[in-house]
């Protein structure tokens, strides 16, 4: 089998436990009370298109769509507005996961780009549709600076598969 060229080793198969976890943090981060700005970047987006991508089959678009409900349900929003996003973060997610693993970091977070912004997309739009407010321009920065943490997403979610140099030189693998 080729390896992507992104990749350059192999990893060690992911611990559910540890996806689960990485989850449930970035859901009590987004759920923090420190005064929502339109900028703040949605950490669980982040995370959820990750483990999308790096996982599809362990962490798909129900998912998502559970996460945005509870997201909803903290949030006060309209039921469904940021399941509806979760959900076509994590379909998008799903079907670039085969490509996007083949470009470096950079250009990996140059395809993610579209997906957070229709993300935020959608949910400003059912927000808007209801009669909610326009929470500002400032609301463009939001997918922007998911964008540039996407590098340090993958590399901190990534390090516990990495393998350890192998010091035996006998053994390809």
């Amino acid at each position: 089998m080729i390896m992507p060229r992104g990749t350059g080793q192999l990893l060690l198969p992911v611990n559910p436990l540890f996806i689960a976890m990485s989850l449930l943090l970035a859901l009590i981060f987004d759920m923090v009370p420190i005064g929502r700005v339109a900028a703040m970047p949605d950490l669980l987006a982040l995370v959820l298109v990750f483990w999308n991508v790096h996982q599809p089959r362990r962490v798909g678009v129900g998912w998502a769509f559970s996460f945005g409900l509870l997201v909803d349900v903290h949030h006060g929003a309209l039921l469904g507005q940021h399941a509806l996003a979760y959900s076509m973060l994590s379909f998008g997610a799903v079907a670039l996961h085969r490509r996007l693993l083949w470009f470096k970091l950079r250009e990996q977070a140059l395809h993610v780009l579209p997906l957070f912004i229709g993300a935020h997309a959608v949910s400003l739009i059912v927000r808007l549709m209801v009669g909610g407010m326009w929470p500002g321009w400032t609301l463009i920065f939001a997918p922007l600076i998911e964008t540039a943490l996407w590098p340090i997403a993958t590399t901190l979610l990534l390090a516990p598969q990495r393998r350890p140099p192998d010091p035996d030189a006998h053994r390809p693998l």
